[in-house]
């Protein structure tokens, strides 16, 4: 193993950029795998600068994969493997860091957390967050537990992330288009099929260690609902009671603790129903859509950073809110963009902390149906949500996207 007082070794499966140069401001000697085909060379020349080694593989690849981590963990007598990327290759890679005795997690916790059937199971056995649902492997079995539950349910996908191939079904129309939709898109089973929960939604953040779950905060989401329940915008701190921040607290821990989950973050989303708080599904990861960013410009706490801090031994102390952040969502027609005006006003503006477009004239804006279609984002600062929501709403209009609308229809409910 490493010599005392020498730095601790890791390895890194699909670090983003700031991972890496967090961890190494932590004290950390790096070790990153990355897929080439995931990212443009600028970004994995950014992941090298802070890393001993970057190691190219094919993530689809599950043997290689596995026989990279394995060859790497053994040259470099490396300490911890942490994958804290997307979930699609978690499963193997924290397999093989299991089998190596360098995972902080049992495989079994990171599995049950991200696949939605599974964990819906864990909770039904446990009776916790007790949510009526069914498995299916295939659209036709889809359609047969619709009918037992009854409708309308939400149908997902047990194993895909940002809101791809969610769909309230209300009829048989409804089933019909959801079926054509995954189909094209290769969003294949199994499905998750569940009552429609109502109420406000909230995400939770946690950080875990030696199996002790910390809260590090809830934010209050905001989706399009029926029928692609793609996220509008958030708020962070979610302006909760303290009865409903401690029950939400209590069913993520509740869920953690059945997981068997030891160390590291989760993101764990939450419908605050009339009968209290359901889980809607969670993963062993950050969340996305910018949560960190709100919390640093809430709390001044670094999430990110908080990992690698707390992996070196360092107490978890979870924040207490000074301000309100929002994240707010940027959607245009779908078309060739001809151009964007007021992106530089928006920049200007004195508590905006982030603003992104990633189109140029000329690209094709696409119909927003997840969370990969959106158009952009601005992150914002504030002292109330009220204030949050209304500095999103100028960014927005100072926003103006002049496109050349698309000839073919956008996907009925679709926001473009």
């Amino acid at each position: 193993m490493t010599p005392t007082g020498a730095p601790r070794r890791l390895l890194m499966v699909m670090p983003y950029s700031q991972f890496v140069r967090k961890a190494a401001e932590a004290g950390f000697e790096i070790w990153a795998i990355w897929d080439p085909t995931l990212r443009e060379q600028e970004y994995l020349d950014e992941v090298a600068e802070h890393a001993r080694e970057l190691l190219l593989t094919d993530f689809s690849d599950e043997t290689g994969l596995r026989a990279l981590i394995a060859e790497t963990v053994r040259t470099h007598d490396i300490d911890t493997v942490l994958h804290l990327g997307a979930e699609e290759s978690m499963p193997p890679a924290v397999a093989e860091a299991e089998a190596l005795g360098v995972s902080p997690n049992p495989a079994s916790a990171v599995t049950v957390l991200n696949d939605k059937a599974a964990m819906r199971a864990l909770l039904a056995e446990h009776g916790l967050s007790v949510v009526r649902a069914e498995s299916a492997g295939t659209v036709e079995e889809v359609a047969a537990a619709a009918d037992r539950l009854p409708l309308p349910v939400v149908v997902k996908p047990a194993r895909a992330s940002g809101s791809r191939g969610v769909a309230l079904i209300r009829d048989a129309a409804d089933l019909e288009e959801w079926t054509d939709r995954v189909t094209e898109a290769g969003l294949a089973g199994p499905y998750l099929v569940e009552e429609y929960l109502q109420g406000p939604e909230f995400s939770v953040e946690t950080l875990s260690a030696d199996g002790v779950h910390h809260v590090i905060g809830i934010t209050a989401k905001h989706t399009t609902g029926a029928p692609f329940f793609v996220e509008t915008s958030h708020v962070h701190p979610a302006p909760l009671g303290q009865n409903e921040r401690t029950a939400i607290h209590a069913v993520v821990i509740g869920l953690l603790d059945l997981a068997g989950y030891r160390f590291g973050p989760a993101h764990t989303e939450v419908i605050l129903t009339p009968r209290g708080p359901r889980i809607v599904e969670s993963q062993a990861r950050l969340g996305g859509d910018r949560i960190p960013l709100l919390i640093e410009t809430a709390s001044d706490y670094d999430i990110e950073a908080a990992i690698f801090h707390t992996l070196a031994g360092d107490p978890v102390e979870p924040p207490t809110p000074r301000h309100t952040a929002s994240v707010g969502f940027l959607f245009f027609p779908a078309g060739r963009l001809e151009s964007l005006e007021g992106l530089d006003a928006v920049s200007a503006l004195p508590y905006v902390q982030a603003v992104h477009f990633p189109f140029s004239a000329g690209d094709e804006l696409p119909p927003t149906t997840n969370s990969f279609t959106r158009h952009g984002y601005v992150v914002v600062d504030a002292e109330s949500p009220a204030e949050a929501a209304d500095r999103v709403a100028r960014v927005r209009g100072l926003l103006r996207a002049n496109v050349r609308e698309a000839v073919l229809a956008a996907p009925k409910g679709s926001l473009s």
